[in-house]
């Protein structure tokens, strides 16, 4: 994985510290030229890869990526999965059984009938599969070689034990599409203790890493020795801790731990992007 990875928060109003701020945004990122602009700051300040949600904006984003091969050929990006908002709204105006006939991937009686056996027989794990595959058709043709599951279905199925879809999500990202699970998260050394314990070794964990202790269930100190004992590729997110650090201050702190192998950021501003990776490769210098 690159070291310096670019998140998606500011273009879907998302932000941590405020909420005139988010306004702002939403505002701003209405169009989605505003959205190819800023990711090619970003590519101007020399990121290659863009994390980001399966908002349905997105789609029409890798449209622009396809229809422009030689100016994006070496841009990735990597799928955050699922946008919670739109499962969660479709469960409340279809139910479940309609929910899966609306992302079921295409009209083929093989796909419609996996899916209706499997919402019989309430097996999980092939739903869990169709659903990827959803999520995966806008990026067709475009480079995924890292597909993340959301902290909201990792911490739910963490805290229920449902360590089979965990697995399940695992094996089916690594066999369909020749990507790399990974999985994001707010209790980083939890997680990795039951991915190991299901023989997922050296896995890829997008968690909050900061120096103010915001969203890391288990506390900072356990963070850092499990940074530093353990063995995992670590992504550090919400790395100014919502607001709560000064930027420079904050990369320095992240900057300085061990086995983290990417940092994620967003950021709204040519300057802003340009700052933030300066800064990155100033710590990572000294």
């Amino acid at each position: 994985m690159e070291r310096i990875l670019y998140g998606d928060n500011q273009f879907f109003a998302v932000n941590h510290i405020s909420d005139s701020k988010s306004r702002e945004q939403a505002i701003r990122f209405k169009n989605n030229d505003a959205i190819i602009r800023t990711l090619d700051y970003a590519i101007d300040a020399g990121i290659t890869t863009f994390m980001c949600t399966t908002h349905d904006r997105i789609a029409q984003i890798c449209d622009v990526i396809r229809a422009n091969p030689e100016k994006y050929k070496d841009f990735k990006i990597y799928p955050c999965m699922p946008y919670a908002h739109k499962y969660a709204n479709a469960m409340t105006e279809l139910g479940i059984a309609g929910t899966i006939k609306q992302y079921v991937p295409g009209n083929l009686f093989g796909t419609m009938f996996k899916g209706g056996k499997a919402f019989i027989s309430k097996d999980y794990v092939s739903i869990m599969e169709l659903l990827i595959d959803a999520e995966m058709k806008m990026f067709k043709g475009v480079q995924t070689p890292v597909i993340f599951l959301q902290n909201v279905i990792t911490d739910l199925l963490l805290g229920l034990g449902m360590v089979d879809l965990l697995k399940g999500f695992h094996d089916h990202v690594v066999k369909k599409y020749n990507a790399e699970a990974g999985f994001i998260t707010m209790n980083m050394p939890k997680l990795l203790d039951t991915l190991e314990g299901v023989g997922i070794t050296n896995p890829i964990i997008c968690a909050s890493i900061n120096k103010a202790d915001f969203r890391m269930s288990g506390g900072q100190a356990l963070y850092e020795k499990t940074l530093k004992e353990r063995k995992f590729r670590a992504i550090a997110m919400q790395v100014l801790g919502g607001g709560a650090i000064a930027p420079k201050e904050a990369i320095e702190y992240v900057c300085g731990l061990p086995n983290i192998e990417s940092i994620l950021f967003g950021a709204s501003s040519k300057g802003n992007i340009e700052n933030t990776v300066q800064n990155i490769h100033f710590f990572d210098g000294k």
